[in-house]
């Protein structure tokens, strides 16, 4: 079974950027598709983007992050990272990777989770 761990996190002025990586434990690593969530206070846990496994030829983007954020993964590193571009106040989150056998959008399908990083977007 795969563990992971989130880094990267910390406080940005609106605009910036932000990297976040994701290390995972494990030899079968690369066998994951791995996704990106944040859950702000009282708010529900939502998807932000994912990567199949293996070559990560498939990704997937919530909408309102694409073309801001890139997700990638580094098998050879066992990391999956989220580049995070035009930072907005409101996506002030505690961002979150999770592993899932196939790549999806539902929080539900994933089963292997972070302890979460924080990521905190003001002036």
């Amino acid at each position: 079974q795969v563990q992971l761990v989130e880094s990267g996190g910390g406080s940005v002025q609106p605009g910036g950027s932000l990297r976040l990586s994701c290390a995972a434990s494990g030899r079968t690593f690369s066998n994951y598709a791995m996704g990106w969530f944040r859950q702000a206070p009282g708010k529900e846990r939502e998807f932000v983007a994912g990567i199949s496994g293996w070559s990560g030829g498939s990704i997937y983007y919530a909408t309102s992050v694409k073309d801001r954020f890139t997700i990638s993964r580094d098998n050879a590193k066992n990391t999956v990272y989220l580049q995070m571009n035009v930072l907005q106040p409101e996506e002030t989150a505690v961002y979150y990777c999770a592993a899932t056998p196939r790549l999806a959008r539902r929080w539900s399908e994933y089963d292997v989770w972070g302890q979460g990083t924080q990521v905190t977007v003001s002036s």
